[in-house]
């Protein structure tokens, strides 16, 4: 199929669109994809699909199989060197392949790379990871709901499936640290919706800039799809060991442990689906965790004491950092007043039982100590995402 490339909006030279508008923005960072252009001697692009600060993400067909495919290609590197997170895509998604735990339910809810190739751009080298194609975000998806907000039973399937998912790396040691409504698809049941942006882009091509040395096209909206849920981004996922350090995890879903400089395991993965909760079913952060504006440790800290109380000084003693906020018996010391305010307050989208069997579930996953966590199987068969099943028994 041979794309229309006359009929299109043509973008002014000096209106920034896509990725011109992110932060810190070079044209020399991003490879020069064109549509109709086939990549790797293989995957022909058909048109744009998003882009990031590392990246762009084109839908195209693999000339090969003739199936469609999401293809990332990453900003360049000057030295050949894979970026961090396109290198710990390729290596989650190799590892997998023949992990311990195969045969698990969970293995079909995750995105993990198919491919991987490089191109060598005008300014350096570019590597590019390719997926099956999937719909939009959680977070996306959400804006087509009423208040922005996933109702009860939406929440409670979306939450199982996604911790049968988690379950699936978990038992295979593998760690995601990146859990958000951002980093969650819905899923793709067959090629109609792709099949429908190809006949578009050919009939309608969207409107682009085109300069002397790079086109930059618009972003297609990314279909509508009714498939199951997909854990996807892999990119920040650690494996090989029991336990980890380092800084971890998206601003207000960070972990306890996390921000105080610990050891941590798995169990942040799950920490991250109880603070989800809020942005699904409330349409609101479960911590603001901001002082001025700006991220602040303290600030988040102070509200985690508001909703958990005080931390056992089992877990102060498991980091120096503790002595700056709380004291030996637990208390808190910061500079920043505890907000007054509890889980029961916060959750005003459900009432009676459905609130009662949330609490208890929230309250088992956001605690301080990590060992004190149920594991993501635990969890999926928690009394209150099971509460239609335990309905249908009585019936």
């Amino acid at each position: 199929m041979t794309l229309n490339l006359e009929n299109f909006h043509r973008v002014p030279d000096a209106t920034p669109i896509e990725e011109e508008l992110l932060p810190q923005y070079r044209a020399e960072d991003y490879y020069p994809v064109t549509t109709d252009q086939t990549l790797n001697s293989r995957y022909r692009v058909i048109c744009k699909l998003g882009r990031g600060v590392g990246s762009t993400v084109w839908l195209a067909k693999d000339v090969e199989t003739s199936q469609y495919r999401a293809v990332k290609v990453c900003t360049r590197t000057t030295d050949g060197a894979v970026p961090a997170q396109a290198s710990q895509e390729i290596a989650v998604a190799e590892y997998l392949k023949t992990a311990p735990v195969q045969e698990h339910p969970g293995r079909r809810s995750i995105r993990t790379a198919l491919n991987s190739f490089t191109l060598n751009g005008p300014h350096g080298t570019h590597t590019c990871l390719v997926y099956a194609p999937q719909g939009m975000t959680l977070t996306e998806f959400r804006e087509y709901l009423p208040g922005n907000r996933l109702a009860k039973l939406m929440l409670q399937a979306s939450v199982q499936v996604l911790l049968i998912a988690i379950d699936y790396l978990h038992k295979n040691g593998v760690v995601h640290t990146d859990i958000s409504p951002n980093n969650i698809l819905i899923g793709a049941t067959d090629d109609t919706p792709f099949s429908q942006l190809e006949k578009d882009e050919k009939a309608r091509p969207v409107a682009r800039k085109v300069l002397s040395d790079r086109v930059i096209y618009m972003s297609r909206p990314v279909p509508r799809t009714n498939g199951q849920l997909i854990l996807s981004d892999m990119g920040s996922a650690r494996f090989g060991q029991e336990t980890f350090t380092g800084d971890i995890m998206p601003d207000v879903y960070r972990a306890p442990e996390v921000i105080l400089g610990m050891e941590w395991s798995s169990k942040v993965d799950l920490w991250s689906v109880g603070v989800m909760i809020w942005d699904l079913l409330e349409g609101k952060r479960l911590f603001h965790a901001k002082k001025d504006g700006v991220l602040d440790d303290e600030q988040h800290l102070a509200e985690m004491v508001s909703l958990m109380g005080n931390p056992p000084p089992e877990f102060l003693r498991r980091s120096e950092l503790c002595g700056r906020f709380f004291d030996d018996a637990g208390n808190w010391k910061g500079s920043i007043p505890i907000p007054d305010q509890s889980f029961e307050d916060r959750i005003t989208q459900v009432q009676g039982e459905d609130k009662e069997l949330l609490l208890g579930f929230v309250r088992r996953v956001l605690c301080w100590l990590p060992e004190q966590r149920p594991t993501a199987e635990e969890l999926a068969y928690d009394d209150f995402l099971m509460q239609a099943y335990f309905a249908q028994l009585k019936d």
